[in-house]
């Protein structure tokens, strides 16, 4: 006979599960942040988000990515990108959960934006490519808004709940997904070294969506386009005053298509469901948005909003991998006990779940500060936390993967692909560089943002004196920078990480000293401000009693 799985000391595969209402970090930062409207579909979320069912999309997508077709049987070119039919399902799912733009809808409960951010954390535990989609449909809406005529067109069909992944005119939709179009291949991150050309065409009336002076053709390539069936795209290119931004459509108002053409699909290493595109624009029908020459300026909210859900996706998938770290260490047996209850493992598991409590708290601030309207602190503050949070993903996703030793080093445990898919954040909208360099220029070009992220530090002071000496040290160093920045830039520039880093750090701390319990926030300044303990996780220089707690508090059900 069979030896049954107890006494093999196999782990049981997660059952059905409320991912929401099991993560007590999550909870808290939502009711915090008044956002207990929200609770109820959250668990609705959390239950779908931990069914086997929905899993298993996840399994499909990466299995059998998407295939380009380029041109019908006949020869005709379509452009399209086929989807398994799990992909709908995921899809529907987050657009029916309003992870697109429910949230800037007028009738949108209180606390919109904390709402949709707490559902993004639950539901980037599923499957992280599908997440581009939403997360472009829902930061598309601050550029749209600076041209009312283009906004009351777009802003309606990106809110809508409703899934149309139909190939049809925009006004024929129940509801529409917006995507971005910046990098191209000779320029990478650096925008203004893009060669698609904007051309004026101001008799090509009726054509589209909108009418008017302000209609281009564009004509060029782009390198990087994520969900590149999305109805609708921001776009930049060259015209006649610099870089302007434009918004196209995949299909024109009268039902044909727009010269969108579909050049190749990358073999990328993660988020396999959604692989990005190149694409060629040969005359393609444009509106612009803002002004001629300030195309950066009017996709400043979009970059905001995508770096911001970035965070936020990082933050899900460090829980996702503690919650699988963990389920499976109070499963699994070794010499007579659970691996939880090991003093070495229980000091790795503590370790990662303090970094995954300081990412939820802080990616929850931030969200937050959208629903205020704290425009200044999220300037500053959103490119620190998208270059410390998504770089800090990757090695919590690796560390627990390791905690299930062989198992989870084999594609079926479902972390290899997290793994993978957590190497897409510090990417995101700009590298690591591309953010620190960021906050220079915020510091530079927008000091009060800086004054207003001190401010936000601040309000830990006397909690801790190690933290107060940390707040001084950081306050101490940028007002050096400030002054050092107009002798000597380069000398600033190549402190840029670590200074960044620091305030990350810092930032984390201040808010934990306010929201977390003691030994959670006492143990995060002993480690990461105070700087005791080792570089690897696992190496907390506290008590057992200490790491017990920290791990009993991330238990998944």
């Amino acid at each position: 006979m069979a030896e049954s799985d107890d006494a093999l000391n196999l782990v049981p595969a997660p059952a059905d599960r409320d991912v929401f209402s099991e993560d007590q970090v999550l909870v808290e930062a939502v009711e915090r942040h008044e956002g207990k409207a929200h609770l109820a579909k959250l668990r609705d979320l959390g239950r779908l988000a931990g069914a086997p069912r929905s899993l298993g999309w996840a399994e499909s997508v990466d299995r059998y990515p998407p295939a380009l077709r380029t041109h019908d049987p006949h020869g005709r070119r379509v452009d399209e990108v086929e989807y398994h039919p799990a992909w709908h399902r995921l899809m529907q799912s987050g657009v029916r959960a309003g992870l697109t733009a429910a949230a800037w809808d007028a009738s949108a409960p209180m606390a919109a934006h904390t709402g949709r951010a707490a559902a993004m954390i639950v539901w980037s535990q599923v499957e992280g490519g599908h997440l581009s989609s939403l997360s472009t449909s829902y930061a598309a809406v601050p550029s749209l808004r600076t041209d009312p005529e283009l906004d009351a067109i777009w802003r309606p069909r990106l809110a809508a709940r409703s899934y149309d992944s139909a190939f049809r005119a925009p006004g024929e939709k129940l509801g529409c997904l917006a995507g971005l179009a910046v990098t191209e291949r000779q320029g990478g991150s650096d925008p203004k070294a893009g060669t698609t050309v904007a051309t004026p065409i101001p008799e090509l009336n009726g054509n589209g969506p909108v009418e008017g002076e302000h209609i281009y053709r564009l004509t060029g390539q782009k390198w990087f386009v994520s969900s590149p069936m999305s109805d609708v795209f921001l776009v930049l290119a060259t015209a006649d005053k610099g870089l302007t931004a434009f918004v196209v459509p995949r299909v024109l108002a009268d039902g044909s298509r727009n010269t969108w053409r579909l050049l190749r699909l990358k073999n990328a290493v993660g988020t396999r469901s959604n692989l990005p595109a190149e694409v060629e624009l040969d005359g393609t029908w444009a509106a612009r948005l803002g002004e001629e020459g300030k195309g950066m300026r009017a996709l400043t909210g979009m970059l905001t909003a995508t770096r911001l859900d970035a965070v936020l996706r990082s933050a899900g998938q460090m829980r996702q991998a503690v919650a699988r770290a963990v389920h499976h260490c109070r499963h699994r047996e070794t010499f007579g006990s659970a691996l939880t209850d090991k003093p070495l493992m229980q000091n790795v598991l503590a370790d990662l779940a303090l970094e995954s409590e300081a990412a939820t708290v802080l990616a929850m601030r931030l969200a937050a500060a959208v629903d205020a309207g704290e425009t200044e602190l999220l300037r500053a503050a959103v490119p620190v936390a998208k270059f410390w949070v998504c770089k800090r993903a990757t090695g919590v996703v690796a560390e627990a993967l390791e905690c299930l030793g062989g198992n989870g080093y084999v594609e079926e445990h479902g972390l290899a692909r997290v793994f993978r898919d957590s190497l897409v954040g510090p990417l995101w909208e700009g590298p690591g560089n591309i953010s620190a360099l960021d906050v220079l220029r915020a510091m530079a070009m927008q000091p009060r943002s800086m004054e207003v992220l001190l401010a936000e530090i601040d309000r830990g002071r006397g909690c801790d004196p190690r933290l107060d000496r940390a707040m001084d040290e950081v306050a101490g160093f940028l007002m050096a920078a400030s002054r050092e920045a107009r002798r000597d830039p380069a000398a600033v520039e190549a402190g840029a990480r670590w200074m960044v880093e620091r305030l990350g750090v810092v930032l984390q701390a201040s808010l934990l000293v306010r929201s977390a319990p003691e030994p959670v926030a006492s143990t995060f300044l002993t480690t990461r401000v105070a700087g005791s303990g080792g570089t690897l996780y696992g190496t907390l220089p506290v008590s057992r009693k200490s790491t017990r707690m920290i791990v009993e508090r991330s238990l998944p059900g």
